[in-house]
């Protein structure tokens, strides 16, 4: 159509011939001749109407010629077939299979079938050109591929991963190996590359990784409190992409793309015994990315970095982020709550009540709606760490309690009572099994004389009597008070008319 438009105008407007006419727009000199003949009927001048496009001037030429699609074959009805392909199982050799079934005389073959509606999926996609400004934007992303890390020692093979990050206006990129994607490896990347930029950027935009996203949504999604917290601590905005959008991180994931074509295929025939050592082979590499000039625009990452993003990065805090473990947590019925096996206590008033305990590498702080209400020097092992003032009063009274604070107790009441309550205290596997039975005898002295209770100890003592309600019956009986009995002789006489001795028996 565009040959009818350029020959009317090279003849009407310019004068040349029909030779001309053919080296200039390689029709042949038929076609040529028949154009022109039909222009003189229809009377047609230059320039051309305005409203005259190029179908309806293909039409007056040829009318019989069908611009359309043909009408021998039925046009499936796309969008349907579009939907009907979502559905788990669905083929589009079965979709063509119920077209041909339909329009048995009228169908195209399976593989025009497969291009046009290729060709019609092509033209409903839209991509909206989006504009980065400097300082605003930083896309964050691991890639695809992992290295192998040999054990020096026992050769087993572990698989580090790839972190990249990329600026939205210099498109200036940062990559490093970490040993997994978890919490703790994902916000020191985040670290070390504000670090890189040397500021920060107003966002981040974060695939939906489970590390930095509790839960995707495609509106309200949930931020894990630890990055949230890291969020806050460089003030960004964390903006992480739509769940099955990856154009909503295309940087991310063309940088991905650079990172892996330009530093991972340039490594992949070297051996690394160290996470470090692949990360200073890294480092070089990703040097030489930043310096590599562009293709279609003038200079290099690092150039366009110095004249965009770095005069609109916004300062670095005082001091870098450090990770802080976050965790939801239930106080116990002993008021304390866990932490990897280790137990820290909080005020007992909290008893029942759902926590929020921050573990960071030297310090554990426990939160109650926003409020501290415990704080604690971090234990890396099993065991309890109890402070005093979270206790009730009578069970700090009750941890007061020692065994020389008893047995000085019982000094003052008598040395009878030292001895029993001395022989408590051994007898047991650990002392505290003893101190209820000891202060059960010491707070008799509040109900009986010292002398009496000394007394009745001595009576215990001589008669091994071990148990508190032995001591009470004789105190209640008034045992203690009477005269004190001759011990009984242990042996006979060895002389005596009555004893008969070896000589009387043969």
């Amino acid at each position: 159509m565009r040959k009818i438009r350029d020959i009317l105008r090279l003849r009407l407007a310019g004068g040349l011939s029909i030779r001309q006419i053919n080296a200039s727009t390689k029709v042949s000199l038929g076609s040529i001749q028949k154009l022109l003949n039909k222009a003189a009927e229809l009377e047609l001048g230059w320039p051309l109407p305005d409203d005259l496009d190029e179908v309806q001037l293909a039409q007056l030429f040829y009318p019989d010629a069908d611009t359309g699609a043909s009408s021998r074959f039925q046009v499936p009805d796309w969008p349907v077939i579009h939907q009907e392909l979502k559905f788990k199982g669905m083929t589009k050799l079965l979709l063509w299979e119920e077209y041909t079934q339909q329009y048995p005389n009228r169908c195209s073959s399976y593989s025009q079938f497969c291009d046009r509606y290729r060709h019609w999926r092509g033209r409903q996609k839209r991509s909206m050109r989006q504009i980065h400004k400097a300082g605003e934007k930083c896309f964050v992303d691991y890639c695809g591929q992992t290295v192998p890390i040999i054990h020096a020692d026992t050769g087993e093979i572990r698989a580090a991963e790839v972190f990249v990050a990329v600026l939205g206006a210099s498109n200036l990129t940062f990559a490093e190996a970490t040993w997994s994607q978890q919490l703790p490896d994902w916000l020191s990347s985040h670290v070390r590359m504000f670090d890189y930029f040397g500021g920060c950027t107003a966002m981040v935009v974060p695939d939906n990784l489970r590390s930095g996203v509790s839960r995707a949504c495609r509106y309200d999604p949930d931020l894990n409190p630890s990055y949230q917290q890291w969020a806050e601590h460089y003030q960004v905005a964390v903006v992480p992409a739509r769940p099955y959008k990856p154009k909503d991180k295309a940087k991310a994931e063309v940088a991905v793309q650079i990172v892996e074509r330009w530093i991972l295929a340039r490594l992949r025939h070297h051996s690394f015994f160290s996470l470090a050592e692949l990360n200073q082979c890294i480092a070089a590499l990703l040097e030489d990315l930043n310096q590599k000039p562009f293709k279609q625009l003038p200079g290099n990452r690092q150039q366009a970095f110095e004249y965009l993003d770095k005069p609109a990065l916004r300062p670095l805090p005082r001091h870098p982020y450090r990770y802080v473990h976050i965790k939801p947590v239930k106080v116990n019925i002993d008021y304390h709550v866990q932490y990897r096996q280790h137990h820290y206590s909080v005020p007992h008033q909290y008893v029942g009540e759902k926590l929020e305990l921050h573990a960071g590498e030297s310090l554990v702080t426990i939160y109650f709606r926003q409020q501290v209400v415990a704080s604690h020097v971090r234990k890396h092992g099993p065991g309890i760490t109890t402070e005093a003032a979270h206790m009730p009063t009578r069970h700090r009274k009750h941890m007061q309690w020692t065994p020389g604070r008893l047995k000085s107790w019982a000094r003052d009441i008598g040395p009878e009572v030292l001895a029993w309550v001395d022989k408590q205290l051994h007898s047991k596997a650990h002392p505290e099994q003893a101190y209820r039975v000891c202060l059960g005898l010491l707070n008799l002295s509040r109900q009986y004389p010292a002398q009496r209770l000394d007394a009745a100890c001595r009576i215990a003592n001589r008669a091994r009597l071990n148990r508190l309600k032995q001591i009470k019956s004789i105190l209640k009986s008034n045992r203690d008070r009477l005269p004190e009995q001759l011990e009984l002789q242990a042996e006979l006489p060895q002389h005596h008319e009555n004893i008969r001795g070896p000589r009387d028996y043969h």
